[in-house]
C-alpha cells in the first residue's frame, strides 16, 4: 500500500429543502386553510477516526464530498426527508487544517472520535408555519437554508509511543525490523526508507508500545535538503525519541549535533521530548573506539548513552526496555 500523510479536499454540507405552499382541500371541508409542509434539513459532513487506516491514499482518487439536499415539504403538512449524513472515516491522528495550511481546525487523535464538520441547512418553512388569526391563508414559503461549503487540508500524523530519528543508513530500519514484526525495506544505500513505518513492540503479556521510523534527516532538512523534514510530523505525539547514531561511521558528535540542529528547526516541541541516544553497530567497532565514542557523546551531550547492534541483536533487548520506562513514566 503507498502511503500519503496530506491531501487537500472540498467539503459541501447539503443544502435544506424548501417549503411548500398548499392548501386542505376535502369535500364537505369548506374552509381547509394552509398545510403547506416544512422542508427537510440537508446532511451535514461528519468525519469520524477508525482504527484500519494508516493512509490518506483514498482521498488522492476522491477529492470532493457533497452532502445530499433535504427533500421538499408537501401539502397535508408533510416534512421533507432529512438529507443522510456523509461520514467520512480517516485514520487516528489525523488533522483538518483550513485552506491556508496553518490554521488548525481539529484533530481525530482519539479511535472511534466523530465530529460534525459542516452542518446541513435548516429545511425552509411552509405555508402552514405562517397561518394566524389574521392572515389565514397565507402564500409564503421559504427555501431551505444553504449548506456550508470550504477546501480543508487532511494532515496524518501516526499515534506512536516512541520514534526513531537519525542520519540515513543509522540502522532505524534494521531496528525496528529486530524490536517488532514489522518489515520495512533494509539495504546499504542510503534514504532507503521513503514514508513512516510503524511496528508494534512487545517486552511481555501486558508491556507493548508503538515504535515509529521515519526517513533519515540530513542537515539543511528544515529547508527541504533530503527528503526534508515534513515526516516529523509523524513523531509529533510520541512520548520519547530514540537516536540512533552509526558508530562505525565516526564523527558520532557531529552526527548528534546535526540531527539536534533539525529538530529544533523543525519546532513542534521535539528537540524538548526525552531523548535516548543509542550508538548503533558496535559489532563494526573495536572495544577503543566503542569506549572513546560513547564517552564523547556523553560529555556532548550530557545525557544517558546506550550501546548495541540492531544487525546482531546485541544490546536490542535493553534499549527496548529503557525506552518502554521513559514511555511508561509518560503515561502515568
Amino acid at each position: 500500500m503507498k502511503f500519503l500523510d496530506q491531501a487537500k479536499i472540498y467539503l459541501r454540507s447539503g443544502d435544506g429543502g424548501n417549503g411548500v405552499v398548499a392548501f386542505r382541500r376535502e369535500k364537505y371541508i369548506e374552509f381547509g386553510g394552509p398545510d403547506g409542509g416544512n422542508g427537510g434539513r440537508g446532511g451535514d459532513i461528519v468525519f469520524e477516526a477508525v482504527e484500519n487506516l494508516n493512509t490518506l491514499l483514498d482521498f488522492r482518487y476522491t477529492q470532493h464530498f457533497r452532502a445530499r439536499k433535504g427533500g421538499n415539504g408537501a401539502g397535508r403538512d408533510c416534512t421533507g426527508a432529512a438529507a443522510p449524513t456523509m461520514l467520512i472515516k480517516v485514520p487516528i491522528g489525523t488533522q483538518i487544517f483550513d485552506d491556508d495550511r496553518e490554521t488548525l481546525l481539529a484533530d481525530l487523535d482519539k479511535p472511534g472520535m466523530r465530529i460534525v464538520f459542516l452542518r446541513g441547512g435548516d429545511g425552509g418553512h411552509g405555508n402552514a408555519m405562517f397561518k394566524t388569526s389574521t392572515n389565514r391563508a397565507p402564500r409564503r414559503a421559504d427555501p431551505g437554508w444553504p449548506g456550508e461549503e470550504r477546501w480543508v487540508w487532511l494532515r496524518l500524523k501516526l499515534i506512536a509511543d516512541a520514534g526513531l530519528v537519525g542520519l540515513p543508513n543509522a540502522g532505524k530500519s534494521t531496528f525496528l525490523a529486530a524490536a517488532s514484526a514489522a518489515r520495512p525495506k533494509i539495504a546499504d544505500y542510503p534514504f532507503t526508507t521513503l514514508h513512516p513505518q510503524l511496528g508494534v513492540v512487545r517486552l511481555s503479556m501486558t508491556e507493548e508500545f508503538v515504535l515509529a521510523d521515519i526517513p533519515g534527516l540530513i542537515e539543511g532538512a528544515h529547508d527541504g535538503a533530503g527528503l526534508g523534514d515534513r515526516f516529523l510530523g509523524h513523531v509529533e505525539r510520541c512520548a520519547a525519541l530514540i537516536h540512533l547514531i552509526d558508530g562505525a561511521a565516526g564523527h558520532v558528535v557531529d552526527a548528534w549535533r546535526t540531527i539536534r540542529g533539525e529538530l529544533g528547526a523543525y519546532g513542534g516541541g521535539l528537540d524538548a521530548k526525552p531523548e535516548l541516544i543509542v550508538l548503533n553497530k558496535m559489532d563494526a567497532m573495536t572495544p577503543r573506539e566503542i569506549a572513546s565514542r560513547k564517552a564523547s557523546l556523553v560529555k556532548a551531550s550530557g545525557a544517558r548513552v546506550m550501546v548495541m547492534s540492531a544487525a546482531g541483536q546485541i544490546g536490542v533487548d535493553e534499549v527496548l526496555r529503557a525506552v518502554f520506562d521513559m514511555v511508561r513514566e509518560n503515561r502515568k
